[in-house]
């Protein structure tokens, strides 16, 4: 079985040791670090996704090949940082104030990582100010905020306007998710979007940035 084959099918397995062997040896026999990602690690990813939306593969599985894809790129950062080779784009990301769970917002940031993004993961009970300050340094064209309470998702709505308030509204695309969202409440909070699954999160941050999905 050829290298690249057997990359793409570990991580599509999770298995996140193997991948980044695979890796290892790929550039060892020379292959390109950034057509390693893009032309096998991200269709790996996609097929992932691919394989969620059809209920062949559920959350485990989803976090494994996330996983998987980070541990190939370990070996891989400092030679596409070394090339100058630019992220498909960069996320900001946290779950919203008061609000502790961050599984369902690792794992969306674990595959947007895995579709070629820069995201900057700003970790679990996030303030509205801490998201205005991650936005002024990084200046990302995205940012995704996340709740699983029902009593955290106002915070949404607060950090919302104090993106607005600091005047950075405009220049960014706010997407939301979590068990009790909803598509009404995120058109009501004032965000771009609302992705109910990863795989929905990543489809919508690709379609932003101009990428096919």
């Amino acid at each position: 079985m050829a290298l690249s084959q057997a990359l793409f099918d570990a991580i599509v397995d999770g298995k996140a040791q193997l991948a980044q062997s695979l890796v290892e040896a790929e550039l060892k026999a020379g292959a390109d670090a950034l057509a390693l990602v893009s032309e096998t690690m991200i269709p790996a990813m996609d097929e992932v996704g691919k394989l969620f939306q059809e209920e062949e593969y559920f959350v485990p599985e989803l976090l494994l090949s996330a996983r998987a894809m980070k541990a190939g790129m370990a070996p891989l950062r400092p030679l596409l940082a070394a090339k100058g080779a630019k992220p498909a784009g960069v996320v900001v990301a946290g779950a919203v104030k008061g609000d502790l769970h961050d599984i369902g917002k690792n794992l969306v940031t674990s595959m947007l990582e895995g579709a070629g993004f820069q995201v900057i993961d700003l970790g679990a009970d996030v303030a509205p100010e801490a998201f205005v300050a991650a936005i002024r340094e990084h200046r990302p064209q995205i940012v995704c905020l996340s709740a699983l309470l029902t009593v955290t998702m106002e915070s949404m709505r607060t950090t919302i306007a104090a993106i607005k308030a600091a005047d950075l509204r405009r220049g960014v695309k706010v997407l939301v998710g979590g068990a009790p969202l909803n598509e009404r409440y995120a058109a009501e909070i004032g965000a771009d979007a609302y992705g109910a699954t990863a795989s929905d999160a990543v489809a919508l941050a690709r379609r932003h940035v101009g990428l096919s999905n």
